[in-house]
């Protein structure tokens, strides 16, 4: 079964021979390798690039492990550089060669090596490309399988692959069970053997217990205001246990640089300026959410608002939170009220404004649901997602509705 990703793959197409080092990063199991070692590798060898001029390693692999000394795996590359000609240089989760940094500051000075590396924790390789590579480096996020993907390559109706992909999510292998009972136990067994795992050995964490607590809370709250003070508060009322604000914060920075979570800020759209705290965090795959729940809290509302979150992100949008203030009245006073619109997507001169609405069944609803937008003075694009299989439509206001799967199986849904 082969699934195309052809926006990563001309993502790396266009960047080919452009001096820079691409960095693929992205969560484990998200189909990093897959991207590199064959759709890339593929396309290398339909453009006439000789077996030879590719150097692939895995270096997670343990027949590989000898070459996660930086002396061995550069030594290694250079001896296997035979002519003038281009040679491109296909390295798997970097991160397991300390000091990896040094190594492709060493390629970069290989006239004829085009470097392509992959890798799994943010904190090693993001901050690494802007303080190490200054400029020389080309960083590009690969994400679980879109729904587009993921039906592309589904065997069954488009309302089947729905269900299936709001449980499970979007990991590759996912799409290689038939059983649900074997999806739970895949996903189940990866969260806590690849991310858990990781991300407690990473960080020299011996507090098993208060990790997967947090990671439990994240998940049940996806799409709520919260912060490190508030569950600091909901540790102690729900769980009875102290854990501090501080060490909650550290345990989401350790998600986020593993790619489990993802922050969106808020941003007040009139005043122009970010709320830095409370934060919403979303998680990267829904069916690892659920997993983590064990698949009890299946709240479509919170799940859709989590999916149009990664979608825009896979979309290439910088997502926000959005606050309107407006003037309200309450026992008679004037107030000043915070209405929220789920997401702003910006890239470059383009913005959008995003509501995510699980159902609409009444007049009320919608005008719930509109208020917010209606209240943005701005001639950018308002537009409600719902959960309900529709057509998209426009009203009187300029707001178009679209149903979910017409959102995300129509690359240009945001344009309609």
């Amino acid at each position: 079964m082969e699934i195309q990703r052809d926006t990563y793959l001309n993502k790396l197409i266009r960047s080919k021979n452009n001096g820079l080092i691409k960095i693929i990063t992205g969560i484990r199991r998200c189909g990093k390798s897959y991207l590199l070692f064959n759709l890339f590798k593929k396309h290398l060898l339909e453009q006439g690039i000789p077996k030879e001029h590719i150097i692939a390693l895995a270096l997670d692999d343990i027949q590989n492990k000898e070459y996660r000394s930086p002396d061995k795996l550069y030594s290694y590359v250079k001896s296997q550089i035979k002519d003038e000609n281009m040679y491109y240089l296909l390295l798997d989760e970097i991160q397991f060669v300390p000091e990896f940094e040094d190594v492709l500051n060493g390629f970069l000075h290989i006239d004829n090596a085009d470097v392509y590396v992959t890798g799994s924790n943010s904190k090693f390789l993001s901050t690494d490309i802007v303080t190490e590579f200054r400029g020389r480096g080309y960083e590009i996020a690969v994400h679980p399988l879109s729904f587009a993907e993921y039906f592309s390559a589904y065997k069954g109706k488009v309302s089947e692959a729905w269900k299936d992909y709001y449980t499970y999510g979007g990991l590759p292998r996912v799409l290689s069970f038939s059983v649900d009972e074997e999806k739970m136990n895949y996903l189940e067994k990866l969260l806590q053997e690849v991310y858990i795992r990781d991300i407690l050995e990473h960080n020299d964490i011996r507090n098993t217990s208060e990790l997967e607590e947090l990671v439990s809370l994240l998940a049940s709250a996806v799409g709520s205001l919260t912060n490190p003070h508030k569950l600091e508060k909901t540790f102690l009322s729900v769980k009875q246990t102290k854990i501090s604000a501080y060490t909650i914060k550290s345990y989401i920075d350790y998600f986020k640089d593993a790619f489990l979570v993802s922050a969106a800020t808020r941003y007040d759209i009139k005043g122009k300026k970010y709320i830095n705290t409370p934060q919403k965090y979303y998680f990267e795959d829904v069916g690892l959410r659920n997993a983590q729940l064990k698949f009890r809290q299946q709240e479509e509302t919170h799940i859709i608002e989590n999916i149009i979150f990664n979608e825009l992100r896979i979309r290439g949008f910088n997502v926000d939170v959005g606050i309107v203030e407006v003037n309200a009245k309450q026992n008679e006073r004037s107030i000043r009220k915070q209405l929220e619109v789920d997401f702003i997507a910006n890239k470059g001169n383009s913005r959008y404004y995003v509501q995510s609405a699980f159902a609409m069944p009444s007049a009320e609803k919608r005008a719930q649901e509109e208020r917010p937008l209606i209240k943005i003075q701005d001639s950018f694009k308002k537009i409600i997602v719902v959960g309900d299989d529709i057509k998209a439509k426009k009203d009187e206001k300029g707001i178009l509705t679209i149903g979910i799967t017409e959102f995300l199986l129509n690359e240009n849904s945001l344009d309609i």
